[in-house]
């Protein structure tokens, strides 16, 4: 009964001021309360601070999570509250309540997506990707990352549409459109169809993973390894540092090389091209001496053969492994910088030469005597 007499005391008074004086009257208290909110969360998130400390991490990065989400909350709620005490006509108020709702819903948005992004890190938080065993590590990103990304989109349509639905005109006229516009729908719905098919691309990879976070790969003649994977497109970190910006369907369309699909072990190759004398035994010998001593080779594989025969020159074949494509790059250069040092010092005549014969003539046939230096006027 009092809070009755209060609104209408508090009308009365308000009938009794000017516009301009209302309204700057409203516009000092809804600041001044903002103003005190924004000091209250602050120093309720100083304090927490203080009270977690540094050995907690998950708190910590918890309150840095939340810290923008909680101060709109608190911000709103305060704005709410206070609203019914400003001296403006009803429909100022409802065009600011109108406002709050707005912003509430918008608030709501950011919450789900906070909280989706503290679930995925917290779930991701298990797995290390900068070990040499990371096959499922990798898958696990790789599924968390695309399928957060998706979500992110789909919350945000929605907080937009149910933005827009608070709005009587903006409602029926999308109730309207969807029921008369069927061309513009299939107008609209081809003009989204590289959207969605990236999207159903995304759902795909995440399911059946044929590229993974840091998988080596070979795109349009390039080599490097992913480095990142939207919602529409997927970065290739190239070898020279280059960035590769691929559309995610691509990986789904067309036939590309994941040298790490079933694990990061790979085999390397090194072609030398030397004599047919060359001694293959103690090339053999040299190609396991170097590779015992590497600390790139995972100790699995080391063989070489002869794989060609030339006019000039044979071709050696060395085959070493490594744990990843950057191991078995880095042990391709070392075994063909060691093994042509050790041509080049110890067997010299083993690297290519080019043969010449000289063959002497004997018997040639002599000009005659009259005929030597002979010529006109001779």
């Amino acid at each position: 009964m009092w809070q009755t007499a209060l609104r209408q005391v508090q009308g009365r008074f308000a009938d009794l001021l000017p516009a301009g004086i209302k309204w700057a009257v409203a516009a000092g208290l809804l600041v001044g309360v903002a103003v005190l909110a924004l000091i209250l969360h602050a120093a309720a998130l100083a304090l927490a601070t203080r009270l977690v400390g540094d050995r907690r991490r998950f708190l910590q990065t918890f309150l840095a999570a939340t810290k923008g989400p909680t101060r709109l909350a608190i911000l709103l709620v305060a704005l709410a509250a206070a609203l019914p005490a400003t001296p403006l006509s009803p429909d100022a108020r409802d065009a600011l309540a109108r406002l709050l709702a707005l912003a509430t819903i918008c608030l709501l948005g950011w919450i789900a997506s906070t909280v989706l992004h503290i679930a995925a890190g917290l779930y991701l938080a298990r797995f290390r990707i900068d070990v040499a065993d990371n096959l499922q590590a990798r898958k696990h990103v790789t599924q968390v990352r695309i399928l957060v990304r998706m979500l992110d989109v789909m919350i945000g349509l929605a907080t937009v549409g149910l933005a827009l639905m608070t709005f009587d005109a903006v409602r029926q006229y999308g109730v309207t459109l969807f029921a008369s516009a069927g061309v513009a729908g299939i107008v609209a719905g081809l003009a989204a169809r590289p959207v969605l098919t990236n999207f159903l691309a995304g759902v795909q990879i995440a399911v059946a993973q044929p590229i993974r976070i840091d998988d080596a790969v070979v795109v349009e003649g390039e080599w490097g390894n992913i480095e990142e994977i939207t919602f529409s497109y997927v970065v290739v970190r190239l070898w020279d540092w280059r960035r590769l910006v691929v559309p995610l369907s691509y990986f789904i369309e067309k036939p590309f090389q994941n040298w790490t699909r079933t694990g990061g072990e790979l085999i390397g190759t090194v072609f030398l091209y030397v004599d047919h004398t060359a001694p293959i035994e103690a090339i053999r010998a040299k190609l396991g001496e170097i590779v015992s001593h590497s600390e790139l080779w995972d100790r699995r594989t080391v063989n070489l053969q002869v794989t060609d025969c030339k006019e000039t020159t044979i071709e050696v074949r060395a085959l070493v492994s490594a744990s990843s494509a950057s191991a078995v790059w880095d042990l391709r250069c070392e075994v063909r910088e060691k093994l042509i040092d050790f041509l080049q010092r110890q067997h010299p005549t083993a690297l290519p030469r080019r043969r010449y014969e000289a063959i002497e003539q004997t018997g040639a046939p002599q000009a005659p005597a009259n005929e030597v230096g002979a010529g006109p006027g001779g």
